[in-house]
């Protein structure tokens, strides 16, 4: 396979801030496109985001640097050369950039090429995306886990944790659990308003309003889910992502939107022990910070044998960070995000790793999205059984749902929908 052209233009994500998208053009004439997306709570060791600097551009966000990038250093590298595979062209373009975060060229140029080649010689053999990933063509539909109720970083409201997500688990097939999703997303809404509060909704599409307390937004979920017509835990459970690592300074959580108070990671580690016995929680996401392993540790012998422990901070989609995790016995399951590492080809690795030592994968879209829908077609290629991205509204979120939707269509009778069984411990 060979590529005949790159073409890299700057675009907006989801928040209005510009990203890249290249278009690859394969020498027999099949083009496709793929559009990197950015993320607002990011860990320490993610693959670099190369960003222009300029005060006079887009505060600084531009990425014509990064589109430089792809229309000349790696355009020149790669085009018209024999591409013998997925994993040669991420090769390829890892070794000239040269630096350890791809900071050189930038995990968004690097990453926007490796997509879409991958969808161009998916449409080139005539196949879907996720029929072309996939290595095993056992094809699972995702649990939509919908972040219904936004805060931290997420949002300008005083709920200290980031994402509070339902997961819609006991269905059939994906088009009946994504409709329990959206119908609990609603009824929501006016649990909120018949309490007074606002419902505008934060970067992820879910609803942002202040309340009394944290443990509050799980309450109104809760009562959601029963006017939807719904039990939670046997229909609908919750997954959490409180995203620590914003709340860690000086070796202690602090709630800096709510009441100011604070607590050590032993005081953490309890509150989510009382949480997962009190309410139906299935999946913690990011439970400690990025840098508190021994408080992650404290954790997974806590809760380890109980709920799904996501690592997302602390292993930033990283094989070398997860081994890591799997030797000090951190988590049970590590989140997948395609911008934190910067390739296709590491994503895979990554995710083979964690099956190969019995941990889940997760697979996540970022806070500042697009319309690419690649995250849905990797879900369903390498039976990750569920997926985030996002609520029941905004059409960068919706749109991932859409395709799973149409997936399921094509697949028919092949299509799998694993429900609850997804879940590490269920």
């Amino acid at each position: 396979m060979r590529i005949r052209q790159l073409r890299a233009q700057e675009v907006l994500d989801s928040r209005g801030n510009p990203t890249v998208e290249t278009e690859v053009v394969l020498e027999n004439g099949i083009y496709e496109s793929a559009i990197v997306p950015s993320g607002a709570s990011t860990g320490e060791r993610e693959a670099c985001e190369l960003r222009d600097n300029d005060p006079n551009r887009y505060g600084g966000k531009g990425v014509l640097n990064a589109v430089r990038n792809v229309n000349t250093i790696i355009a020149d590298c790669v085009c018209g050369v024999g591409i013998q595979s997925q994993a040669d062209l991420d090769y390829k373009m890892i070794e000239l950039d040269g630096t350890p975060n791809k900071s050189r060229l930038g995990a968004n140029a690097i990453l926007s090429v490796s997509l879409a080649f991958a969808k161009a010689v998916a449409k080139s053999n005539g196949q879907s995306l996720f029929e072309s990933i996939s290595e095993e063509n056992l094809f699972t539909l995702p649990v939509p886990c919908m972040n219904v109720i936004n805060g931290g970083v997420h949002a300008d409201n005083n709920v200290d944790f980031q994402e509070f997500m339902i997961a819609p688990h006991h269905a059939t097939d994906f088009q009946t659990a994504i409709r329990m999703g959206i119908e609990t997303f609603h009824c929501l809404k006016k649990v909120l308003k018949s309490k007074g509060y606002v419902t505008s909704v934060g970067d992820e599409g879910g609803f942002a309003p202040n309340l009394n307390s944290n443990e509050e937004a799980i309450e109104v979920i809760l009562e959601a889910i029963h006017c939807a017509g719904y039990k939670p835990g046997e229909d609908i459970s919750i997954c959490i992502d409180p995203a620590s690592s914003e709340m860690w300074k000086d070796g202690k959580y602090h709630f800096f939107k709510s009441d100011g108070s604070y607590k050590t990671s032993e005081q953490m580690v309890a509150l989510w022990e009382e949480w997962i016995d009190k309410y139906p929680i299935v999946l913690l996401e990011d439970g400690m910070a990025e840098n508190d392993w021994d408080g992650w540790q404290l954790l997974t012998q806590k809760l380890g044998d109980k709920v799904e422990l996501v690592g997302d901070d602390i292993f930033c989609t990283n094989p070398k960070i997860l081994q890591e995790g799997i030797d000090k016995n951190v988590g049970n399951s590590i989140l997948i995000k395609l911008n934190q590492i910067g390739t296709l080809t590491e994503t895979l690795e990554t995710i083979k790793l964690a099956y190969d030592n019995n941990y889940n994968c997760f697979i996540s879209h970022r806070s500042g999205e697009t319309e690419d829908t690649t995250i849905a077609d990797l879900t369903v290629a390498v039976g990750a059984g569920h997926l985030k991205t996002g609520s029941g509204c905004r059409s960068e979120r919706v749109s991932k749902f859409n395709r799973l939707m149409r997936i399921e269509r094509q697949l028919g009778d092949r299509a799998r929908f694993m429900g609850v069984k997804t879940f590490k411990n269920r």
